[in-house]
This record gives structure tokens, sequence and C-alpha cells, in this order.
């Protein structure tokens, strides 16, 4: 297995001009396999498809900038594709790139819960996902995928302000515990309703939604901006998942609340009922600024994307992004060449 800085590959040993090379970046950290065990069996399976891959191997978190930067330049040199095998964090900080890059984009799964691959139908298990992705790059079969932006930074699945984020900085600090499984982050997600409070007071400006544009100050814990029409539906807002298919997001906005109120707003989103719970504000639109009116203390407001926790300065913009991601599509047996 190859150190964290050197790629992995097969490119050199394959005729340039059969199939565009595969450029693959790895993050060891997702999920809860083995991961040299995973790099292993793509560069097996990449093999056995005669397909130019280099496979670009994370051991650390901080070295994802420069693997992705080095199979960026690669696949723009030679007319490449690259892909993200990782959770939904790693797949959204490659989109990024990829989307500036201008390239085709591929994903292999391995996190925890995987909404981007889920909700455009790539496989979960390893070797159906590696042989979905290798399907469509020989079909050349692409779909344009929207994509959010939160201050201009690309966010595929959700982004969010308030007790969100904080949940996943207590879900993360349980599965160093406890390890990563769908069991730890539902019982990090109880704890965090149960213990925590914020309250925020926001002006929020929003355009570009059935609902008439406005300016509003609420008080609020809150704000959550997803762009993942299963995810959407799952939690019971079914007219925002549809929104979501057509250029918009789905805003939901939760005020200030008792512990008691904010567990049975939980258990509202995990019955697929969400848009009965009455505490909850929920809408769709193309943009929303978001700006808190107290920062005296603290100029910069923490934020999640996809799972991942930043911090940004105000004001907060999330918007429909202007480029679309280009996805490997799936194809069907009767469509490979």
């Amino acid at each position: 297995m190859t150190n964290s800085h050197t790629p992995q590959s097969a490119a050199a040993e394959q005729p340039a001009d059969q199939l565009p090379p595969l450029f693959v970046i790895m993050n060891a950290g997702s999920g809860d396999t083995n991961a040299e065990t995973v790099a292993d069996k793509l560069a097996t399976l990449f093999a056995e498809a005669e397909q130019p891959y280099e496979l670009f191997f994370c051991r650390q978190p901080g070295d994802l900038p420069e693997m992705t930067s080095q199979a960026i330049q690669q696949a723009s040199k030679r007319n490449g594709v690259v892909a993200a095998a990782g959770g939904d964090g790693t797949i959204r900080f490659v989109a990024q790139e990829v989307i500036a890059a201008d390239l085709p984009f591929g994903i292999v799964p391995l996190g925890t819960f995987n909404y981007f691959a889920r909700d455009n139908g790539v496989p979960l298990e390893l070797d159906p996902a590696a042989k979905a992705l290798l399907a469509g790059i020989r079909a050349r079969s692409e779909r344009q995928i929207q994509v959010g932006e939160l201050n201009e930074q690309v966010f595929l699945v959700n982004a969010s302000l308030g007790l969100y984020p904080q949940l996943l900085v207590d879900r993360e600090a349980l599965k160093k515990q406890h390890g990563r499984s769908r069991i730890v982050a539902k019982l990090a997600a109880f704890l965090t309703l149960l213990k925590r409070d914020i309250q925020m007071l926001l002006r929020m400006e929003h355009s570009g939604g059935e609902e008439e544009s406005g300016e509003k100050v609420i008080p609020a814990s809150t704000i959550f901006v997803g762009n993942n029409a299963l995810q959407l539906a799952d939690i019971g807002l079914a007219a925002e998942s549809e929104s979501v298919k057509n250029r918009q997001l789905a805003i939901i906005a939760l005020p200030p609340m008792s512990a008691g109120k904010r567990i049975g707003v939980a258990f509202h989103g995990m019955l697929g009922v969400l848009s009965k719970a009455p505490e909850v504000t929920h809408f769709a639109c193309r943009q929303l600024v978001v700006e808190p009116l107290s920062r005296r203390k603290k100029r910069l407001v923490k934020v999640a994307m996809d799972g991942e926790v930043s911090h940004m300065q105000p004001p907060l913009t999330f918007r429909v992004g202007p480029k679309c991601l280009r996805l490997i599509a799936a194809v069907s047996p009767g469509d490979e060449t």
C-alpha cells in the first residue's frame, strides 16, 4: 500500500486512448471498514476491468486538499474522470474542486448515511458501486446534478447553522469513543437535543420561491437548508422534496424551545411527518441570506455542510449553485459498452 502522498497507479500500464483515466481520491477515515482493504479491492476491480486509474489514498484528513489538487491537475491534463471514495463530507469537498475544473465526477460511497449516493441511485456496497462507476465511464454517461452553495462553498446534501452543527460536533466526539455507526450517530443526536440549547436572533431574507420574497427577524435555534430530495422526503417534507428537484433549496427553521419539544420535533422527523410538527417553519426558495443580529462577542458563525463543521463570516448566503455537478450516471446492463 502506498503512503498518503503517493498515488497508487495503473494508468501507465494501459493504452491511453482506450478509456479516460480515473483518478480516485479515497478518505481512509470514512466509514467503519478497513480502509486499506477497501483500497486493495478497488485496485483489483479497476485492474480486472482494464481501467486506467490512479488511487490517491488519504491517511489523514489534512491529506485531502493536497491529494484532491493532484488528482484535479492530472485529470485536467489527461481528460480524465475524478472520483471520491468516502462519506458525504469527502464527496462534498472533492465535488467543489471538480465543479471548478469542469470535470466529470464519480463516487464510491463509504460513509455512514450516504445520502448523496442514495439520492442518485449509486449502490452502497463496494463492488456494485465500483462496477457502476466503471460502466458509467464506458458509456460516457453523465447527469447534471444541482448543488447548493453557502458563501460560495459547495454543499450537496445540506448546510446549517445553530443546533445542528453542534449536534455534529457532539456526534464526532461520541464516534471517537464508540466507533462509526448509525446507532452511535442517532444516540449522539438524542443526547444533543436533550442537553443543548441554542438561541439566536436572525435576520432572514429569501427570494426565488413560491412564497413571496421577503425579509424578517426571527428567534431561532437552527436553520437547516436541504438540497437532497431523498433526505427531505424521508423526514416528511414532500413539497420541499419536489422543490429541490426544480432548482430550489428547502429551508427549515426551528425556534428556541424546551428539550421536550426538541425531542418531539426529532421524533416527527424520524417518523417521516416533520411537516406536522407545529414548531417547524419550512418553505423552498432559490436564495436565503441569514445574519445573526447579536454577534459582538463572536464574529464567526459555526456552520455545517454535509456533515463537516467549520466557521464562516456572516452574512451567510445560501443559494442554488450556478454550475451543476457532472455526475457519472449509473447505467443499466443493456446500456454498458
